[in-house]
């Protein structure tokens, strides 16, 4: 199903680059209060989760997973963790592999399609926590694993209900587009962080320091690193693999498709159409709102987001 949007940002707020840059260095001050608890996974590795509270029987409880190179402290997570908070709703943010702090133990990285990570996680949290419904709101990467997670479970998903927002659900295209005009800036900040991570395991991997730092856009980074690493045969492998598109018409939980238009990090590629949507897929797609923006108005210093009242409001629903 496709919704309109009520989002509507006003007239200075309407610049992709504005939307996607402005969250960050507006990044709220105050700190959300965690606890960590370190899972142990199937294959020797470990992720980390960050706890805000912890649920009683029968309350809800929010998982949020974070996009590429970010963390429970990236301007979204934070916002989202404030924002339950404040609606005393339990919350724990998982951390993708080496995201927490301290590398991953093995090889192998997180990537877009690593469901396998976020169906562990899901599982913990359902053995822990039966009783309570299960809420997941993933970002970009996060969310692509999300949507793909839920097309391959479907009515076994454990999740309640689900928000997917700024998904780069056709990889292929998205590596493109990183290539292009301002895009580049954020190709090559991304790729820099990558390269970093990536160093301390050289010893692993059959290129030279010097071969790394030549990697420069997420096509060769993926096609030389993240695809052999983690088991697909080049880059075009792990697009065609990893990409949420084919996975929205499988899913059976309730789910909010949260993107924008202007997208900088994309193409109209990774908008699925509407026969391409499960019946339980609601896509409200925005003329604005950059990547995981969507400022609606307030002044530079002081701006009011639509993200986080859309996100509660879509997943409380059941409660009223």
């Amino acid at each position: 199903m496709v919704t309109s949007s009520s989002f509507r940002p006003s007239r200075w707020w309407r610049n992709p680059h504005l939307q996607t840059i402005w969250p960050v260095l507006t990044r709220p001050r105050r700190c959300p209060v965690l606890e960590r608890e370190r899972l142990e996974l199937d294959d020797g590795d470990f992720l980390d989760l960050d706890w805000q509270l912890r649920p009683r029987p029968h309350q809800p409880l929010l998982l949020l997973v974070h996009g590429l190179e970010g963390s429970a402290d990236s301007h979204y997570m934070r916002r989202l963790l404030l924002a339950a908070e404040q609606s005393n709703l339990a919350s724990v943010a998982m951390h993708q592999r080496s995201c927490s702090g301290e590398p991953n133990r093995l090889l192998r990285s997180y990537h877009s399609g690593a469901s396998e990570d976020l169906g562990q996680v899901v599982a913990h949290l359902r053995q822990h926590h039966p009783r309570s419904p299960l809420w997941v709101v993933g970002y970009s990467l996060g969310g692509n694993q999300l949507t793909k997670y839920l097309g391959e479970k479907q009515s076994q998903s454990k999740i309640d209900r689900a928000v997917v927002v700024s998904a780069p659900l056709d990889l292929a295209a998205c590596a493109r587009r990183m290539e292009q005009g301002f895009s580049r800036v954020y190709q090559r900040h991304l790729i820099s962080r990558l390269q970093a991570k990536t160093r301390p395991k050289l010893a692993q991997l059959p290129m030279s320091e010097s071969q790394l730092n030549q990697l420069n856009t997420f096509f060769a980074f993926d096609d030389a690193v993240t695809a052999p690493i983690n088991g697909f045969d080049g880059a075009d492998d792990y697009y065609r693999q990893a990409s949420g598109l084919p996975f929205l018409k499988a899913i059976d939980t309730p789910t909010l498709l949260l993107h924008a238009s202007d997208d900088p990090f994309m193409t109209e590629a990774v908008i699925p159409a509407p026969h391409q949507l499960s019946p339980r897929v609601e896509l409200e797609l925005c003329l604005n709102g950059g990547h995981v923006g969507f400022i609606e108005g307030g002044w530079p210093w002081s701006p009011r987001y639509y993200l986080e009242r859309r996100i509660l409001d879509f997943l409380s629903q059941d409660q009223r």
